[in-house]
């Protein structure tokens, strides 16, 4: 998916009007969703998506075109959102799976692609046993963050997100 509304060496891009670009990501292990831990993630998987972004956008889904990327790579990720700011992506939700709470490298990317992205968790990560999980390393180079309304989350941040891309124009 690509935009003219700007070159990749003219930094963060004002949006354009709709439809706007929306990259959802996901790094590790979230290709298994349904399967893994269950009881931790739920039983519905990655490609019901779309339709429960439909469900929550309604007559507004025109508004957004949606693409979608997973990797257990780190750098593949990172990688990913460089590409995203060069295409001129308006948006990312991307929820990175355990490199949220490890990845500096990947903090450190949202820090410069000027992009607006929203952290996104399937479960509520501050409820989780593991005190890790209540610290989020890219946490202060998003927009916000949607936690523990299960894949509903990702359609909850690509609301926030085009409702952030409207109130920039």
């Amino acid at each position: 998916m690509t935009s003219s509304t700007a070159s990749p060496d003219q930094g963060a891009r004002s949006p354009a009007c709709p439809p706007y670009a929306i990259l959802i990501m996901n790094g590790p292990n979230l290709a298994h969703l349904g399967k893994r831990q269950p009881e931790i993630y739920g039983r519905l998987q990655l490609d019901l998506i779309p339709a429960m972004v439909q469900q929550l956008l309604g007559g507004r889904m025109h508004e957004v075109e949606l693409s979608f990327f997973q990797s257990n790579s780190e750098g593949r990720l990172i990688d990913r959102l460089e590409q995203a700011r060069e295409e001129g992506v308006h948006g990312v939700a991307f929820n990175a799976g355990a490199y949220t709470h490890t990845s500096l490298a990947i903090a450190d990317c949202i820090a410069w692609i000027g992009l607006p992205v929203v952290e996104v968790h399937i479960s509520n990560v501050l409820a989780r046993a593991e005190g890790i999980r209540r610290k989020s390393c890219m946490g202060a180079s998003v927009i916000g963050v949607i936690s523990g309304f299960g894949l509903m989350s990702y359609a909850l941040a690509v609301q926030a997100l085009l409702a952030h891309l409207c109130a920039e124009t």
